[in-house]
């Protein structure tokens, strides 16, 4: 198994088990929600349900390519909340320096990148 397939893995089944969570343990999402977005828990609960789908979708071929999308695109959607953590400095009950909230949030840069690179297929071999 190369590199790219290795870390494919590894990232789907991290936004697999980080959609479970949003099911699991509400409460973590509810309070990461910035006060102006409408019906936050059908929010999360889409959240949760997209990072299962695009991490189960990274791992079939016919799949790979809309997975990543989907996943850049939700990257994307999700990163006004976590602006907003950092911007009143806690996430819900979970004592996480305000300072590691800001730190956090350059790499989600880092995430897209790694979801549009494993969600790639690697160089044709002629």
């Amino acid at each position: 198994m190369n590199a790219r397939v290795s870390i494919r893995v590894i990232v789907a089944l991290g936004f697999v088990v980080a959609g479970v969570n949003h099911f699991l343990a509400p409460e973590v999402y509810l309070a990461m929600m910035p006060p102006f977005l409408p019906a936050p828990d059908l929010l999360h609960k889409i959240a949760g349900g997209a990072e299962i789908l695009g991490g189960l979708g990274l791992l079939v071929p016919p799949t790979r390519r809309l997975a990543m999308i989907g996943l850049v695109a939700l990257l994307v959607a999700i990163f006004p909340a976590n602006l907003y953590v950092a911007w009143i400095g806690k996430m819900g009950d979970l004592a996480i320096p305000a300072w590691v909230l800001w730190a956090r949030l350059p790499f989600q840069a880092l995430f897209i990148a790694v979801v549009i690179w494993v969600g790639r297929d690697g160089p044709k071999k002629t």
